[in-house]
C-alpha cells in the first residue's frame, strides 16, 4: 500500500493487476486501484476535482483531470473516510501513477491533497537495476 498525508487528509492506495482484463499479446495491461481517503482534520472537506499523472514504461505521459471521483464529490466530516475503486489501462507491462485531489473546506478555501506515487507492475515482470 502507498500512503500520503496532506493538511491532515490521508490518502491510501492499493493497486492490483487485472489479469482477466489484460491481454499482453495485444499490448493491453489493466490495473485497478482501491483508494481510501481519511479526514484527520477538525473541519469538513469536499473532494471537488481529481488530477492524475500516468506514465507508462516507455515514458509516455497521460494526464487525466475532472470533477470528483467515480461520479461523486464526497464530503468528509472530521473522522470520516471515503473509499472507491477505479482502473487504468496501459499499453506497456508497467507504469507509475500519482496526482492530487482538489479539496474545499466549508469556508470555500481550496487546497490540493497529494495522491502518493504508486507502481503498476505486471506479475512476472523482470526488473533490472543498474
Amino acid at each position: 500500500m502507498y500512503r500520503a498525508r496532506t493538511c491532515d487528509i490521508e490518502v491510501v492506495v492499493e493497486p492490483y493487476y487485472l489479469e482477466e482484463q489484460s491481454s499482453p499479446e495485444d499490448s493491453r495491461y489493466v490495473w485497478a486501484y482501491h483508494i481510501v481517503i481519511e479526514n484527520h482534520s477538525d473541519q469538513a472537506v469536499r473532494l471537488t476535482h481529481r488530477y492524475w499523472h500516468i506514465t507508462d514504461q516507455n515514458g509516455l505521459v497521460d494526464e487525466v483531470e475532472g470533477p470528483g471521483v467515480v461520479g461523486e464529490q464526497p464530503r468528509l466530516l472530521p473522522g470520516d473516510s471515503y473509499e472507491y475503486s477505479s482502473g487504468c489501462p496501459l499499453d506497456t507491462p508497467s507504469g507509475i501513477m500519482f496526482g492530487h485531489y482538489r479539496m474545499e473546506d466549508d469556508e470555500g478555501k481550496a487546497f490540493n491533497v497529494e495522491i502518493p506515487a504508486f507502481s503498476l507492475d505486471s506479475p512476472g515482470l523482470l526488473r533490472v537495476l543498474n
